[in-house]
């Protein structure tokens, strides 16, 4: 989103106003100050449709992490350190190998990327995926998750004090559609990505929506630690199918495992 620098006046106001100053611009930037600001285009264009998987990355305890004292001082340097990190893991997950000057892929790498404030979205278009392709993708993006706070964590505390403790994420598939001129995009597996990841103390979690882990080769080696659960989500839906990790579902309060129930 590009930024609004205008520039700023005072101004005084008459005297039946009683000498208030007023903040004063341009009358140029203020003609500009509508959607254009958004960087977005046209958006009364018809948007396009794209089958897609979203997914989004959140770091947990973020909040806390730029509250703390001379935080101008860290944060920086933290996402800077955090955001090579995350696609450099991604980048380095999705590849095979390398033969004749090309780098073989187990499956696409992501279209668009976007950075969220305090994680990133993540979306792939699956027309022409397989679905052993798009669980590809998924099991990177759990491993990518894990690794957070296994290799990336023990890093980064050398460098910062508080850093954010663990790297949620978000999966959901399903159709998304571009807005404007193509540079953003809207639809509910967005939506439920995001809602997936704040969903109760849990760090993986993905919507069975389209999604079947049991059909995938490596399954029982790769997802038998899933298990598959239906719960509520705001704004989504009463029994959404999800798939979380066992381990973390029985470290759950017993108020929370309550929200989720046997499909």
């Amino acid at each position: 989103m590009p930024n609004t620098n205008f520039v700023y006046t005072k101004r005084r106001g008459s005297l039946s106003e009683k000498g208030y100053d007023f903040t004063a611009v341009s009358k140029k930037d203020f003609g500009s100050f509508n959607s254009s600001i958004l960087g977005l285009g046209d958006i009364s264009k018809d948007g396009n449709y794209i089958q897609a998987l979203a997914a989004i990355y959140d770091l947990e305890g973020f909040t806390s992490f730029c509250n703390q004292v001379d935080s101008h001082l860290v944060i920086p340097e933290f996402l800077k350190r955090f955001i090579d990190w995350l696609l450099s893991s991604l980048a380095e997950e999705f590849r095979h190998g390398e033969k004749e000057g090309e780098i073989t892929l187990w499956s696409r790498l992501p279209f668009f990327t976007k950075f969220l404030g305090d994680g990133v979205l993540l979306l792939w278009e699956t027309s022409e995926m397989d679905h052993p392709m798009i669980c590809n993708i998924i099991a990177n993006l759990r491993i990518v998750s894990e690794n957070y706070e296994k290799k990336f964590l023990p890093q980064v505390k050398r460098h910062v004090s508080n850093a954010p403790g663990r790297l949620r994420c978000g999966v959901a598939r399903g159709q998304i559609i571009s807005v404007g001129d193509g540079d953003d995009y809207v639809g509910s597996c967005i939506n439920i990505a995001a809602r997936l990841q704040k969903l109760s103390q849990l760090t993986f979690a993905v919507s069975r929506r389209g999604i079947d882990l049991a059909l995938t080769p490596a399954s029982k080696e790769v997802w038998q630690d899933f298990t598959l659960r239906q719960v509520s989500l705001r704004g989504i839906g009463e029994g959404e199918l999800v798939y979380v990790n066992k381990a973390e579902f029985r470290r759950l309060p017993s108020v929370e495992r309550k929200l989720f129930r046997t499909p």
